[in-house]
């Protein structure tokens, strides 16, 4: 069977939407908030319970997903950040699942534009921007290049990418590092993302917890929607050949700007890749409000393998920012 967009469209308690956004079509997993009940209060701000029965608009929540997967890896995040009261949105990012794949575009600076675009094409001035892995870097920079769409940003195992402090090969282990340099092949990674058995050894040696057979056949087969293996490579090896460019220290330039709107970031105990020693340092130096959050007993895919812990903590941060 030959995969298309549609195979990137799971059911579950979510509604799938198409937006434009920065010139393509993005594929979101949306859910709204539960409705208030004819004579249930709303809650209000810290000291302003009861005050009023209007419900204000509910806060919209950004999710990105991290390679190799698609907005799929929330699944179970989605359902509990409704119930607590946010609008979710879960992207495919450019070149994955049911997202327009172009042959150009995978910087992070252009996705930042596409997040910030999505934003406005929900309806929403600014919205919590929450990535894990690959897609916790662009929501760092949604912070720095998109400050007025970005209300608040949540990373999960990934480090701000500032390397302000702390170098890039100091944060990652030597692991994360030999799949960065495979990434950067021709031809021979995306064969192995899809033809070979790439997604299931990055889940298995990603995570402590196994991921279930049936969600590692179905991140395989969104990869194997024409194009989708060649973006999510694409994207990666932005990340080394900007280096030595003058897009790559503009991009650190501007990622060394301070980050004005409060920061959580979640890493596992025992991530595989992202080494826990000063995997924060960048980041509390940076950011105006900070919080470093660690998973007990989880590896690099946290929405995976903790996702009880994980919408905890999601839900209980952005209530706190939310009144503040």
């Amino acid at each position: 069977m030959i995969a298309d967009y549609t195979s990137a469209l799971q059911d579950g308690p979510w509604r799938h939407e198409f937006v434009p956004a920065n010139g393509c079509r993005f594929h979101v997993a949306t859910a709204e908030p539960a409705p208030v009940r004819a004579g249930e209060q709303t809650a209000q701000p810290s000291g302003e319970q009861g005050a009023s029965t209007e419900r204000r608009p509910a806060p919209l929540v950004v999710l990105l997903h991290s390679f190799p997967q698609f907005w799929w890896a929330w699944r179970l995040q989605i359902p509990a950040l409704a119930a607590a009261g946010f609008r979710v949105a879960a992207l495919d990012l450019r070149g994955t699942g049911g997202s327009d794949k172009p042959p150009l575009g995978y910087d992070v600076p252009m996705r930042t534009r596409d997040v910030a675009g999505v934003i406005r094409s929900l309806g929403a001035e600014s919205a919590y921007v929450v990535g894990h892995g690959t897609g916790a870097a662009i929501a760092w920079a949604c912070a720095a290049y998109q400050p007025r769409t970005t209300a608040g940003v949540v990373a999960l195992s990934a480090p701000h990418p500032a390397r302000r402090r702390v170098a890039v090969r100091r944060a990652l282990t030597p692991s994360a590092a030999r799949h960065i340099a495979f990434a950067q092949l021709p031809t021979l990674p995306e064969r192995a993302l899809t033809r070979g058995t790439l997604v299931a050894d990055l889940l298995t040696e990603g995570s402590v917890a196994p991921v279930p057979p049936e969600a590692v056949a179905t991140y395989r087969t969104a990869l194997q929607i024409p194009f989708a293996a060649h973006s999510a490579m694409e994207a990666l090896r932005w990340s080394v050949r900007s280096a030595p460019t003058p897009g790559g220290a503009r991009y650190v330039s501007t990622m060394r700007r301070p980050v004005d709107v409060p920061a959580l970031q979640l890493q596992g105990e025992l991530d595989p890749w992202v080494r826990g020693t000063g995997a924060a340092t960048d980041a509390a130096d940076l950011a105006r409000t900070f919080r470093l959050e660690t998973i007990p007993g989880a590896g690099h895919f946290l929405p995976e393998e903790a996702p009880d812990a994980v919408s905890e903590a999601l839900v209980s941060w952005l209530s706190e920012v939310r009144r503040s």
